[in-house]
């Protein structure tokens, strides 16, 4: 090739997490496979950079990025579909919801997603399955979380499902949300583990519940201008190389998961995990919100489900 193809490579996290690690990975495999065709560089964590968690979006839909990711709940508002993955109890484990994301279900939203949004998806990393952290009080059941001030995600679903539970749910970008952890206007956040400590949440703390309530994926993002301009060999050893990444991601989250945990319990907090009575009372207060999906979408994505277990 004469001419060379530029690759920005974004996130918001150091390079030590798994999104970092994946997006190496696939830069990695960019050059080994093009050489001087291609130059690649990484933005680790855009928030060092003054964005905001939620900026990543623009920036590749506007080509500042070639690749990124993020929690496909910041689409919601842009595309409903993106809505019903952001319901409570969804997937009973990672295989049904991995199996779902890498099958007709993602399928389906990729193509909603694509419809709106000047991306082309390449599939999804695994955020998992999410947690609450708060600094009042433990949580066992739904009245311990009663009027708390609990950042979601920027998900009318997601803030409906606190709502529900009984706190009092703000939908904020992520840098808002470790501004509010820190200065305690937020007494409550819900993530994966491994984001509870990556952006040292458990130093502020001292409560966590090991509630599974949501699962959630990070899309990943290519500006469709830039990469419908890519030869086909390209396009597909980027296809290729991200589902691969896909998969060296996710193992690498099962350790992270395990780790931080490890680091929330070194910090001398302890872990509730519920009981199988506790759990269905979290279930049991937020079903409505499953029969209302149903209203609102039919049963075509509840059928895209796996029931692979």
């Amino acid at each position: 090739m004469s001419f060379k193809f530029h690759f920005r490579l974004g996130g918001y996290g150091p390079p030590t997490t798994s999104f970092s690690q994946s997006l190496k990975f696939i830069g990695d495999r960019l050059e080994a496979e093009f050489g001087d065709d291609v130059e690649v560089r990484y933005i680790w964590n855009i928030m060092d950079l003054g964005y905001r968690g939620e900026d990543i979006l623009w920036l590749v839909e506007h080509g500042f990025l070639t690749v990124a990711y993020q929690s496909t709940s910041y689409l919601t508002d842009r595309v409903p579909e993106l809505g019903f993955v952001d319901l409570p109890f969804l997937f009973q484990n990672n295989k049904s919801a991995r199996s779902s994301m890498d099958g007709a279900l993602g399928n389906y939203l990729s193509r909603k997603i694509e419809e709106q949004i000047n991306y082309k998806v390449l599939g999804y990393f695994e955020n998992g399955f999410r947690h609450i952290s708060n600094r009042l009080r433990p949580i066992h059941i739904p009245d311990d979380l009663k009027n708390m001030r609990i950042r979601v995600l920027p998900s009318d679903v997601q803030a409906k499902t606190f709502k529900l539970l009984g706190a009092n749910p703000q939908r904020l970008d992520l840098t808002e949300a470790i501004e509010g952890v820190k200065s305690g206007t937020l007494d409550a956040q819900e993530n994966p583990f491994a984001n509870t400590v990556t952006y040292d949440v458990h130093k502020f703390h001292p409560y966590h519940t090991k509630s599974n309530h949501f699962y959630i994926s990070r899309g990943i993002f290519a500006n469709r201008t830039a990469f419908y301009s890519w030869p086909e060999k390209m396009k597909k050893i980027m296809e290729k190389t991200v589902t691969e990444a896909i998969v060296f991601q996710r193992n690498l989250a099962e350790n992270e998961a395990i780790d931080s945990q490890n680091i929330i319990e070194a910090e001398g907090h302890k872990v509730v995990e519920l009981t199988e009575t506790e759990h269905l009372a979290f279930v049991q207060a937020v079903a409505s919100q499953h029969e209302e999906a149903r209203s609102q979408f039919g049963n075509t994505m509840f059928d895209m489900i796996s029931k692979e277990f």
